[in-house]
Formats: C-alpha cells, sequence, structure tokens
C-alpha cells in the first residue's frame, strides 16, 4: 500500500543514523590541534589522515549503495557501523600519522555505509511522489542537527577527557543507531520498466549522458568547501580571529576563548542548515533543482569572497557561519532529488554514490591542501580562493543540465 504521510519509520530511523554519522564526523576538526600537539605533527599530517577520510568515504559510497540493492539496506548499515566503529576504536591507540592516515580508510568506509548515499535512497524509495524532495531535505537536514550538536559535545568531552577516550565513546554512539534498524524497510517504488533493468543497463545509460557528467563535476566543489571548512575551519578560528571581548555577549554565553568559537561556529552552520535544507527541498519541489543548485553555488562564492576580504573578528565568523550554513547541505537533497528525476529509484543508491565520489574527490582536495598549504605559507588564504573558484565553476556546469527523464533503452 502506497504510504501518502511524509513522517513515516524509515524517515525516523534514518534522520537518526545520520544524525549520529555527522555528528562524529563534524567533529573530527577540533582533535587537529590536541592530536598535532601531543604527538608534534605538521598540520599537513592530520590533514591527510581527514582526507583520507574523506577520499574513503566517496570511493565507498558506490560500493555501499551497490551492495544495500544487491544484499540489502539493513546489512549495508551494520556493514558500515562496524567499520566505522572499529576506525574510532583502532584510531584512538594509533600514535605515528601514517598509521592514523591508514586507519581513516575504516572510518571513511563506515561514514559511507551509514550516510547519505545509503539511508537517503532508502528514504527517497519509502517517500511518495509528492513528498520525496521533502523527505530527503529532512534527512538531510537531520544530519546538519548532528553538525549542530556534534563539536560542543567534542569539545566538552575533550574538556573533561583525552581525545583517545572521546573517539571510545564516539565508537559506542555508532553502534547504538543499529537500534533503529527494525525500521529501516522501504517498499519498492520503482516502475516496472526500472525493475527490468540491470544496474549495469542503469549505470551505461548515466555514463553515457552528458547532464549525469555535469552533475557528478558540479558537486565537486561542495565537497572541497565542506570538508576544507569542516577539517580546518575551527583551527583558522583558533589562530586569526580576533579576541573574544570580556563581558560581550559570547562571553557571557560561555565563549571566552576563540577555540570555543571555532567550536561553536560549526555548530551555527549546522543549525542555520537545518533551515537552508528544509527550504531547498520545499524550492525543489516547484522549481528545476540545476537552477536552485547554480544559485547555492553563485550564493556561496560570493559569500566566501566576501569573507576573506574582511577582517576576521568573532562577529563576522559567526555571521559567514549562519550565511554559509543556510546553503551548506542544501545541495544534498536537491542533487539527489535530481538523480532519482532524470535515472529512476531502483538503483538509485549507486548512481548517487557515483555522485558523490566527485564530492569526496573535492573533500580530500580541500582537507589535504588545507594543511598542506598552510604548512608551506603559514595561512590558508590560497585556500580560500581555489574553493571560491571552484564555487564559480560548479554554478556554471549546473545551467546545461537537461532536467528530464532520461529514457529507458528499448
Amino acid at each position: 500500500m502506497t504510504q501518502t504521510r511524509l513522517l513515516t519509520p524509515v524517515l525516523i530511523a534514518g534522520c537518526v543514523i545520520l544524525l549520529v554519522n555527522f555528528a562524529i564526523r563534524s567533529s573530527f576538526g577540533l582533535f587537529q590541534i590536541p592530536i598535532a600537539e601531543e604527538f608534534d605533527w605538521l598540520r599537513a599530517d592530520f590533514s591527510m589522515a581527514i582526507a583520507i577520510q574523506n577520499l574513503a568515504w566517496g570511493i565507498g559510497q558506490p560500493i555501499f549503495g551497490a551492495l544495500a540493492e544487491r544484499i540489502g539496506d539493513r546489512r549495508a548499515i551494520v556493514m558500515g557501523a562496524l567499520l566505522y566503529a572499529l576506525g574510532l576504536v583502532l584510531s584512538a591507540f594509533a600514535t605515528t600519522p601514517l598509521a592514523h592516515q591508514t586507519l581513516e580508510f575504516l572510518v571513511g568506509f563506515g561514514i559511507a555505509g551509514t550516510g547519505f548515499g545509503v539511508i537517503l535512497a532508502v528514504v527517497g524509495r519509502a517517500a511518495s511522489d509528492a513528498h520525496r524532495s521533502m523527505a530527503l531535505a529532512i534527512a538531510t537536514a537531520a544530519g546538519s542537527m548532528g553538525q549542530v550538536v556534534g563539536p560542543p559535545l567534542a569539545e566538552a568531552l575533550l574538556a573533561i577527557m583525552p581525545w583517545q577516550s572521546v573517539f571510545l565513546v564516539f565508537a559506542a554512539a555508532i553502534l547504538a543507531v543499529l537500534l533503529c534498524l527494525p525500521m529501516m524497510a522501504a517498499p519498492e517504488r520503482a516502475s516496472r520498466a526500472e525493475l527490468e533493468q540491470s544496474m549495469g543497463q542503469v549505470l551505461n545509460r548515466a555514463f553515457r549522458d552528458p547532464s549525469y557528467t555535469l552533475i557528478f563535476l558540479g558537486f565537486f566543489s561542495c565537497g572541497y568547501q565542506l570538508a576544507f571548512i569542516t577539517a580546518h575551519f575551527p583551527a583558522f578560528v583558533t589562530e586569526m580571529c580576533g579576541p573574544i571581548a570580556p563581558g560581550g555577549m559570547l562571553h557571557n554565553m560561555g565563549i571566552t576563548t576563540t577555540s570555543a568559537l571555532g567550536a561553536m561556529s560549526l555548530a551555527v552552520i549546522g543549525l542555520a542548515n537545518i533551515i537552508g535544507t528544509l527550504t531547498a527541498g520545499w524550492l525543489g519541489n516547484h522549481f528545476q533543482r540545476k537552477n536552485l543548485l547554480a544559485l547555492i553555488y553563485t550564493a556561496r562564492t560570493v559569500i566566501l569572497v566576501w569573507f576573506i576580504l574582511t577582517p576576521i573578528t568573532p562577529a563576522t565568523v559567526l555571521i559567514f557561519a549562519a550565511l554559509m550554513g543556510a546553503l551548506w547541505l542544501a545541495t544534498v537533497p536537491l542533487t539527489s532529488g535530481l538523480v532519482a528525476h532524470i535515472y529512476g529509484l531502483r538503483y538509485m543508491g549507486t548512481l548517487y554514490g557515483f555522485v558523490f565520489l566527485s564530492h569526496q574527490l573535492g573533500g580530500f582536495l580541500g582537507v589535504w591542501l588545507g594543511g598542506r598549504l598552510y604548512d608551506i605559507y603559514g595561512d590558508y588564504t590560497m585556500v580560500w580562493w581555489i574553493g571560491i573558484a571552484v564555487g564559480a565553476f560548479s554554478a556554471l556546469v549546473h545551467l546545461p543540465i537537461h532536467e528530464r527523464r532520461s529514457p529507458s533503452p528499448a
């Protein structure tokens, strides 16, 4: 029987899994300075570990999408959670850059198995046509809520325990989401024509379609910008921001150091993105998604230019976090919805997984370049300008996309 409700058990369970996944993932930037100081690492050493995590996440996304479509969504999620937890536990005992960098492959694959590619495909199949765009937006916003609670929680935990113990707490949290799995059962909503096609046929059709290539290329800058900011923004704020004024609003809220401001800025990004993502989901039901994506990337470019040309103060940090946050994951429901609209629901997880690989290639470059160029120049200026350039590129490449259902082979 067709479900006409927006709020379904699948959507609720998907939101919980994504919230915990992203609460942990968005907190890794807070470990940059503590780990580097404990082991006397270069900034590029830990940055490479996070960059590898992003790359492994991207490589793992189409793999887990295909696994979910072959062996079942819930089995794929269990595999992802186990890899995530194992990578975190082993990382807590790693003491060399090479060990951390190697273990981030496990963490990255774990994020893939419990992240957007698998969860959004299940949510998309469980939703009706009328509610699909909004359901995808709500699930994406749950990931943003993870970013609201994750960094401040990590900052609080780091104040009372060593970073190794925080990793163990995170491992227990990702395993706990497996309690939601009984709710993750989505009906099959693919058309008869889609069900009769093999995965190879659908992938071949998509790979030969210029629009799919443009979607792939356009998602690169999103990964670059988001991963760089997530991994390096707390350190950037700690080092570059002006002091917190005693007796001011932030000081009275308990934000007395630039380190705490860096953690708070990630939470502000996540909070603003809840509104932005839900708005994007609603707009995706009324306007062409490709045009909305072009507008989002244009707006990001303008915001980045303003931020790096303006003196860095607590006020500008929070304004930037709010503005960038409103556009942060707004691309995800629009991009995943665009893939589902053009190529159907049957293999949405795999198709979106390949597109997400582009996102994570950008994420790898953003995180690695952040650390590498910082060590060379002593600041992040060049990395910011590269982010502006790729954002403008993404705004342009979305315009020629043909937003229509791709015809099935005869």
